[in-house]
């Protein structure tokens, strides 16, 4: 099912169905804000439009092009060890994906698994989409609540 769009225009709505790039934008999105992460995206995914595509990828030009966003060796490494496992196919829950935490693994819930839960997400513009969705007639109806 395809989520509302809401009037928040979340990374994760923008790139929609691509379950991977949405992991993609959740990893950089760590500690980091999303002006910095939208100003890469549209290279990354230029270069690198799939799991099979990036897992062939040098390491050291992912590294230098997400350095600007902090952490440049850290979160390389934890993009290419999610990629590694997502593409593998052997994980059930975002949750058993490295570098994956409570941010990314409560978008995919929300906009791949179609459940809102009970609980409002920690982080602000997820926490926004979630109260809009919870709000929405349309969206609750379409909504596993």
């Amino acid at each position: 099912m395809i989520p509302f769009r809401s009037p928040y225009s979340l990374i994760q709505e923008d790139l929609f169905p691509d379950e991977w790039k949405c992991f993609v934008a959740c990893l950089m999105l760590n500690c980091t804000t999303r002006k910095q992460v939208e100003k890469i995206l549209p290279t990354f995914f230029g270069r690198w439009p799939n799991p099979k595509a990036f897992l062939q990828a040098n390491k050291s030009n992912v590294e230098r092009l997400i350095s600007p966003l902090g952490f440049g060796k850290r979160r390389t490494q934890r993009l290419f060890e999610m990629t590694s496992k997502y593409a593998g196919g052997e994980w059930k829950h975002a949750s058993e994906l490295p570098g994956v935490g409570e941010y990314a693994s409560r978008s995919w819930e929300i906009f791949f698994q179609n459940k809102l839960g009970d609980d409002l997400p920690n982080d602000g513009a997820l926490a926004l989409y979630w109260k809009w969705a919870k709000g929405t007639k349309n969206c609750v109806k379409n909504h596993k609540i």
